[in-house]
């Protein structure tokens, strides 16, 4: 199960990198385009207007794909920002507590985001909702991106509580202690 989920996680980290690369590529042609449309002003050609469609609107589609497709990937490596000043100084037993507490609320949220995401997303695929741009998006498909990083989100969360209930070190408690030399 450790590395069904391991997987998932990083599977995760790999869409929010294709949506990284796509943010990048569409980009990449835009600037390609005008380029090739000032050289042939230039030498008194035709402009061959290459462009990329809402390309604003879908590289935001993206970006909120990649940003949200991340966060679980990201917990798992300790890479989300957490205050850590009371925990350093309690005590271990209720520093633990506290991680468990602050988990088990991160986890509630998530699961609370994820469901209204998973709502809209349903309600725009029922309703067949379109972005406004001159390329038409169903919206469902940005929002189904968003929902599914953060049902993932969740679920490393419920997946560190459950470590910590269990006794066990969670993988951001451990990435964490490994990147300050704690873990030696």
């Amino acid at each position: 199960m450790r590395t069904a989920l391991d997987r998932l996680y990083a599977a995760g980290l790999w869409a929010a990198c294709g949506a990284m690369v796509m943010i990048a590529v569409l980009v990449l042609v835009q600037v390609a385009g005008r380029l090739i449309d000032r050289l042939a002003l230039l030498i008194g050609a035709a402009p061959p207007q290459i462009t990329v469609p809402s390309l604003a609107e879908i590289g935001g589609f993206l970006l909120v794909a990649a940003a949200c497709l991340a966060l679980a990937g990201t917990l798992q490596t300790g890479g989300h920002v957490r205050v850590t000043m009371i925990a350093g100084a309690l005590p271990p037993a209720a520093a633990r507590l506290l991680t468990m507490l602050a988990t088990a609320i991160a986890a509630g949220l998530a699961i609370w985001a994820g469901w209204h995401s998973a709502l809209q997303a349903l309600d725009s695929w029922q309703f067949n909702s379109l972005s406004y741009g001159m390329i038409k998006v169903p919206l469902w498909l940005p929002q189904g991106a968003m929902t599914l990083g953060i049902a993932l989100l969740a679920l490393a969360l419920v997946d560190a509580l459950l470590t910590l209930l269990r006794g066990g070190t969670p993988a951001f408690l451990a990435a964490e202690a490994a990147a300050t030399g704690e873990g030696e």
